[in-house]
């Protein structure tokens, strides 16, 4: 399904890494190498601002200090493009399945040369075009938001401005479906 996924995705304008090789007896998928630093590593925050691989980052000798300043970006620019490509993944029913900062990445263009966020790891995907999928796509990324960058949690409202900006008319039930899983979650939270 993630080679599917990937495909569909790659056809619609979604910005995802390149399929190079699928070997479907071995079960094998073979992706293009997202050359640049993941969200989550921009943002920073986790456990004791851990890295992805759980060790404290020495700040001075990691490549993607100021990366945001070098490149002539900000946190609301990444959220807004974090919206769009989102937007678009949902309007050709793809849902994620796995929406953490971990799971998009920055890289330089290979046409523009100009920095894109690429949505990667597609393992947990799958199609549907229920509004209830789409709103639990957002409610997952908006807890990771929550959990891994606390001091970030409110750039996801811009995260959800541009999502609905590109949605479009069908952005009127995922935001009702989404307060819905909302409610939900906190009623689980607080029974536990």
């Amino acid at each position: 399904m993630e080679a599917r996924a990937l495909m569909r995705c790659l056809r619609s304008g979604v910005s995802v890494p390149g399929i190079r090789m699928v070997d479907p007896v071995n079960g094998i998928l073979g992706v293009e190498l997202i050359d640049g630093p993941s969200v989550r590593t921009i943002l920073g925050g986790g456990a004791d601002n851990d890295d992805e691989d759980g060790e404290a980052p020495a700040a001075e000798s990691s490549p993607w200090v100021n990366y945001l300043e070098k490149n002539g970006l900000t946190e609301e620019s990444i959220m807004i493009w974090m919206g769009r490509e989102l937007a678009k993944m949902h309007a050709i029913d793809v849902i994620h399945g796995d929406l953490t900062t971990s799971n998009m990445m920055l890289r330089r263009s290979p046409s523009t040369g100009d920095v894109e966020l690429v949505l990667i790891d597609f393992g947990l995907s799958y199609q549907s075009g229920l509004v209830e999928d789409k709103a639990v796509d957002l409610y997952v990324l908006e807890r990771a938001f929550a959990s891994t960058h606390p001091e970030s949690e409110p750039l996801f409202e811009l995260v959800l401005t541009s999502y609905a900006k590109e949605s479009g008319k069908s952005w009127a039930g995922i935001k009702r479906r989404l307060d819905d899983v909302r409610l939900r979650g906190r009623k689980r939270s607080m029974v536990g």
